[in-house]
C-alpha cells in the first residue's frame, strides 16, 4: 500500500504545522519518548495530515478543526511503531498479510524481512509473491533480496539457485531495500565472484547489505568477511560478538526469537562496557505463530531487553531509530518528528509495554491489543502448492543405517542440539550394531535424523544421528519447513513412524507432523511452499501449541524445541550439520562421514 512522498505532503504539512489548515488526527496530551535527544517529554501534541506527522509540540490547537479526529493520549507514552530489523516471515508459518495481522496489535509497524526460505524452494517468483504481499499492507514491510540460494554451494542442493543477475532483479523492484543475510561468511572472506557480485550490487543501488557471520572464530575470517562488505550481523551469541561487530563499523542486531535468546548475553557490551548502544539494533529473526498470538513480537523483545538493564528509551531507540537509520530510511519511520509516517503507540507504562493503541500512516489499527482495521487476506496462486515431491512412498527401511562389514559396535557423529541457540555441537557416541544396522540409543538421548529430498523428486535419504530432543517413547516429528534449502527433515526413535510422518507430509502438501506408535498426535498443514499455512494465525497458533505438547509427550523437554529441528539442516552455522549430499562439518565447511 503506497503513500505519498513526504516531499510530495510537504505543502500541506507545512500548513498544518502553521495552523493555516486542520489536520486529519491530532493525538493529544502525551508522553513524547523522543529518540532523537533521548528524553521524555510531558504534555505533548502531535497533529497528523495524509499519513505523516506534521506537527509535535506542547499544543497542537492551532491544527484542530472541527472534522479532525481527536485522540486523548491521557498522559501515555507516545513510541515510535516498533521496527523489527531481520525476520523470516515463513517462521511464523502464515503469509506476510496474516504475519502482519498478527503482529500489529503488539506494535510492529515496520519489518525488514528475509524470504530466503521461499527462495529456497520456489526461486525468485516465490519471493515475488511475498514482495507484493508486503506492499499492499497498511504497514512497512520491506524487503531484503535473499543473497545465498542455497546457502552453501556444493554442501547442499536447494529448491532453486539464485544468480547476481536474479539479485540485481529483484533489487530493482520497488519495495526491496538491501540485500539479505550474507550466509556464505567463507565464500566472501575468500572472495567468491558470485558473493561479492551480490554485495557490489546492492552497494551500487545505495542499499543495505545483510550479515550472518555465524563462527565463533573473531580471526582472519572475520575480518575479511567485514571487509568484504556486510552491515550488520544477528549471529553473535557473546558480549565479544557484539563488540567485535560493532568496532569494525557494522551493527550487532541482538535477536530474540521463539527459539534464539541472544540478547541478554550481548547486551552486557552497554551495560556493563559502555559501549554506544546508538549501533546496536533488536530483532526476531525468526518467530512461530504461537509466539506472535501469544507472547508478543518486538514489544516481547523490547520488555525484555530492558529486563537485561537496559534504559527504557534507550531500548526503544534499539527497535525504532537505529534501525531506521541502519536502512537508511530515518526520514520515514523510526521516530515521532515531522514529516516521517504516523507510526505511534499510545501505551501507560515502558517497562512492562502495554500496547494500548497501535497507529500506522495515521490510521488507528489496533485498540488494547486487538486489530481493528480491516486486512484483507492474501491470495497465493497454484504454483505455490504441491511442492512437496518425495518421488516415491516412504518405508521405514528408508532409514535403515548399514553398519561397516564385521562390526558390532560404531563411533558415530552426532549432532548436538543447544538449546535457545542456533549453533550445535559436534558429539560422538558408540552404538551398537544389530543384523548388520545400527542402532539408535533413546536411553543416552540420541535418536535418528533423515533428510528426505523434496524438491526434485528423487526419493533420496539421508541418514544420521541427533542428540537433545529427549524423546523417549516411540515417535517421530517431521517438518518441510528446514532452513534453509527446505528439504524435509524427519526426527525419531522408531523408523516406522518416520515413514508414517514422511509420507503424511507428502500427502497435505508439507508441514510439520507427530506421530507415535503408528498414530498421528498432531500436524500443522503448511500447504504454500511446505513453509506457510493459509489459515488465520490464530488456528495456526492452535495448531503449533498442540504440535509443541505432543513432542512434549514424546518426551521433549526443550523449549521450542521445533526451532531447532527446523535448522538442522542449516549448513552455514556451526558445527555439524545434514545436508541432501551428507553431514557437513561447519567448522571447515565441508562433508564428513558419519562414522568415525
Amino acid at each position: 500500500m503506497t503513500m505519498p512522498t513526504w516531499s510530495e505532503c510537504a505543502p500541506r504539512l507545512i500548513d498544518v504545522a502553521m495552523g493555516r489548515t486542520a489536520a486529519d488526527t491530532v493525538i493529544r496530551g502525551g508522553k513524547w519518548v523522543n529518540v532523537y535527544s533521548g528524553e521524555i517529554v510531558d504534555n505533548t501534541d502531535v497533529a497528523i495530515a495524509a499519513g505523516r506527522i506534521a506537527f509535535v509540540g506542547a499544543d497542537a490547537s492551532h491544527a484542530t478543526g472541527p472534522d479532525t479526529q481527536v485522540i486523548e493520549a491521557d498522559g501515555r507514552y507516545l513510541v515510535p511503531g516498533l521496527c523489527d530489523g531481520h525476520m523470516h516471515v515463513e517462521s511464523g508459518m502464515v503469509t506476510v498479510t496474516e504475519f502482519a495481522r498478527a503482529v500489529i496489535p503488539h506494535g510492529t509497524t515496520t519489518m525488514f524481512i528475509d524470504p530466503h526460505e521461499i527462495a529456497n524452494v520456489l526461486g525468485l517468483d516465490g519471493v515475488r509473491l511475498m514482495h507484493d504481499d508486503a506492499a499492499s499492507l497498511p504497514i512497512n514491510v520491506l524487503v531484503q533480496v535473499p543473497s545465498c540460494v542455497p546457502s552453501a554451494p556444493g554442501l547442499e542442493n536447494a529448491g532453486a539457485e539464485f544468480s547476481v543477475d536474479d539479485v540485481k532483479e529483484a533489487l530493482s523492484w520497488p519495495n526491496t531495500c538491501g540485500l539479505g543475510e550474507m550466509m556464505n561468511f567463507p565464500g566472501v572472506a575468500m572472495n567468491d565472484p558470485k558473493m561479492l557480485g551480490e554485495i557490489a550490487a546492492t552497494q551500487i543501488a545505495g542499499k543495505t547489505v545483510g550479515g550472518h557471520f555465524a563462527s565463533p572464530d573473531l580471526g582472519l575470517m572475520f575480518h575479511g568477511y567485514a571487509a568484504g562488505g556486510p552491515a550488520d550481523d544477528h549471529e553473535g551469541t557473546r558480549k565479544e560478538d557484539a563488540v567485535a561487530r560493532i568496532r569494525q563499523g557494522m551493527r550487532a542486531m541482538l535477536r530474540l526469537g521463539s527459539a534464539w535468546y541472544d540478547v541478554a548475553a550481548q547486551i552486557k557490551a552497554v551495560t556493563e562496557d559502555g559501549i554506544d548502544p546508538r549501533n546496536f539494533i533488536l530483532c526476531t529473526d525468526d518467530s512461530h505463530s504461537g509466539t506472535l498470538v501469544n507472547d508478543g513480537h518486538m514489544n516481547r523483545v523490547l520488555r525484555h531487553a530492558m529486563a537485561q538493564g537496559l534504559k527504557p528509551v534507550t531500548a526503544i531507540q534499539m527497535a525504532t531509530l537505529n534501525t531506521a537509520q541502519h536502512f537508511g530510511m530515518e526520514r520515514e519511520f523510526g521516530s515521532i518528528a515531522p514529516g516521517r509516517r504516523a507510526d505511534i503507540i499510545l501505551t501507560s507504562d515502558l517497562p512492562t509495554l502495554p500496547v494500548e493503541m497501535v497507529i500506522a500512516r495515521g490510521q488507528v489499527l489496533a485498540r488494547d491489543g486487538v486489530l481493528v482495521a480491516d486486512i484483507p487476506e492474501a491470495n497465493y496462486p497454484d504454483f505455490a502448492r504441491n511442492t512437496v515431491r518425495l518421488g516415491k512412498r516412504i518405508e521405514a527401511a528408508d532409514f535403515d543405517i548399514p553398519a561397516p562389514e564385521g562390526t558390532a559396535q560404531v563411533r558415530a557423529r552426532v549432532i548436538g542440539v543447544i538449546e535457545n541457540q542456533a549453533p550445535t555441537r559436534a558429539l560422538e557416541a558408540e552404538l551398537r550394531v544389530d543384523g548388520g544396522l545400527v542402532q539408535m540409543d533413546p536411553e543416552n538421548d540420541v535418536c535418528q535424523i533423515a533428510l528426505v529430498e523434496r524438491h526434485r523428486s528423487t526419493g533420496e535419504v539421508v541418514n544420521g544421528f541427533v542428540s537433545g530432543f529427549g524423546y523417549n517413547r516411540p515417535c517421530a516429528v517431521a517438518s518441510t519447513v528446514a532452513h534453509d534449502s527446505h528439504h524435509m527433515i524427519v526426527i525419531g526413535t522408531s523408523r516406522a513412524d518416520m515413514a508414517l510422518a514422511a509420507n503424511h507430509l507428502g500427502k497435505v502438501g508439507g508441514g510439520i507432523t507427530v506421530f507415535s506408535n503408528g498414530e498421528e498426535l498432531a500436524t500443522v498443514e503448511l500447504p504454500i511452499a511446505g513453509l506457510m499455512s493459509d489459515e488465520r494465525s490464530e488456528i495456526v497458533a492452535q495448531k503449533a501449541s498442540a504440535m509443541v505438547s505432543a513432542m512434549e509427550a514424546c518426551g521433549c523437554t526443550l523449549n521450542n524445541a521445533y526451532m531447532q529441528h527446523s535448522l538442522l539442516a542449516l549448513v552455514v552455522i556451526p558445527e555439524l550439520r545434514i545436508s541432501d549430499l551428507g553431514l557437513v562439518d561447519v567448522t571447515k565447511f565441508q562433508k564428513t562421514g558419519l562414522f568415525i
